[in-house]
């Protein structure tokens, strides 16, 4: 496949980037801020118990995280069969009903529902599709398309707090919600409906997909060091960008909201300049050892974890961002790198899978462990190093793996 059309695959980043901007902004990088309003109103509403209310966090970003991978794997199939831009219109719709769902609801139920949808949505207009709608608009340049393009992931969790938290602050976290799904409704919507164009191949082009198919993938050794990897890297970033603003305003720590949506939007910040470096280096070295690389900075990042406070917490949050950007980039292309885009879709749908299932015993494990610690995540977040760590031997072992396979 050459590449053609320059301005449309350039334009086609653009967009996509601003799907990602908004719709991970609004169902994972963002919503945090809206967190502790959300506790309080239920516990005063006796929704919720106060000694089981990090538990009930945990619950809701799971539930997003856990039905995103699923219906990644459903979006990754469909591709072959509806069109890429269909999908993302009614994942869009998803989005954007799930958000007035959960800013009217009172019962936990209503919550959940809410939070399914939004999950629901980001394998329709989250990454998954929108990785393989620019990767099929490049040859040339794919790291640094896909490093930009997923810059909007964390620039969503840069946005969306400084938007989202003074309109907390002046009108509580339900009129706030309702606002800010306008992005979607005015903003999103329109985008994807005018602007988003499968790739086509012209008349005079051959489109050769090699590769594997998910069922030949699967039975290769390197895949299942490569899911276990994304799986590893996925326990920190999920717990990180979902759990560590409520680390920041827990008792032991005691900074304000305002403080910690400060600190979540710098830790997404710097993904961004994670996200862009990688997909640039990877386009000039070897992406998996570049892999390798950001998988030890994120790991030596979480070192600050085991003698936190308020006065270290950037020494931790940004090269873990740093890591974390380089890391999510990286696992998207190299998906491609070692299996071929013959069935992309399904089989990054299936890696995407695989990382939710690392982000949800994640989160899990961090509620359950805070919760008994009567709301301290010190011991909880013990974790998310134990898991960089396993990620990074697990980066490793797929440079041997990868010079073996280059040599045979």
């Amino acid at each position: 496949m050459t590449q053609i059309n320059t301005n449309r695959s350039w334009l086609i980043v653009a967009v996509a980037t601003f799907g990602l901007i908004v719709s991970n902004g609004l169902s994972i990088g963002g919503i945090p801020v809206f967190y502790k309003g959300i506790q309080d109103d239920l516990i005063a509403r006796g929704a919720i118990e106060a000694a089981h209310a990090q538990t009930f966090i945990s619950n809701c970003a799971n539930i997003t995280f856990f039905m995103s991978g699923v219906f990644s794997m459903l979006g990754g199939w469909l591709l072959t069969r509806i069109s890429l831009k269909f999908l993302m219109i009614l994942g869009s719709i998803a989005l954007g009903v799930g958000l007035v769902l959960h800013a009217e609801a009172t019962t936990v139920e209503t919550i959940y529902f809410s939070r399914f949808l939004m999950g629901a949505s980001l394998g329709f207009v989250g990454v998954t599709p929108s990785v393989v709608l620019v990767s099929n608009w490049f040859d040339k340049n794919r790291g640094t398309a896909l490093g930009i393009l997923l810059t909007g992931t964390s620039l969503g969790g840069v946005t969306i707090p400084f938007v989202a938290t003074p309109l907390i602050n002046a009108y509580g976290w339900r009129t706030a919600m309702l606002l800010i799904s306008l992005l979607v409704w005015l903003l999103l919507l329109p985008a994807i409906v005018f602007f988003v164009k499968d790739r086509e191949a012209r008349n005079d082009e051959a489109v050769v997909e090699d590769g594997f198919t998910l069922t030949e993938a699967i039975r290769t050794p390197i895949f299942w060091v490569f899911g276990l990897c994304a799986a590893l890297v996925f326990y920190p970033i999920f717990v990180t960008s979902q759990q560590f603003i409520l680390y920041l305003q827990s008792p032991k720590i005691g900074v304000s909201l305002t403080m910690a949506s400060w600190a979540q939007s710098a830790f997404f910040a710097a993904s961004v300049g994670g996200k862009f470096l990688s997909g640039v280096i990877s386009d000039r070295f070897s992406s998996t050892k570049v892999l390798f690389l950001f998988c030890l900075l994120m790991f030596a990042a979480t070192l600050v974890l085991f003698d936190l406070s308020a006065w270290t917490a950037l020494v931790f949050l940004l090269p873990f961002g740093l890591g974390y950007g380089g890391t999510f980039v990286l696992l998207q292309r190299l998906a491609a790198d070692y299996f071929g885009r013959r069935e992309y879709g399904k089989i990054l749908g299936t890696i995407v899978m695989l990382e939710i299932i690392g982000a949800a015993i994640g989160g899990r494990v961090t509620g359950i462990l805070a919760d008994r610690a009567g709301g301290d995540y010190t011991v909880a977040f013990y974790g998310v190093a134990f898991a960089a760590l396993g990620a990074f031997v697990c980066a490793a072992l797929l440079n041997v793996m990868r010079k073996k396979m280059t040599e045979s």
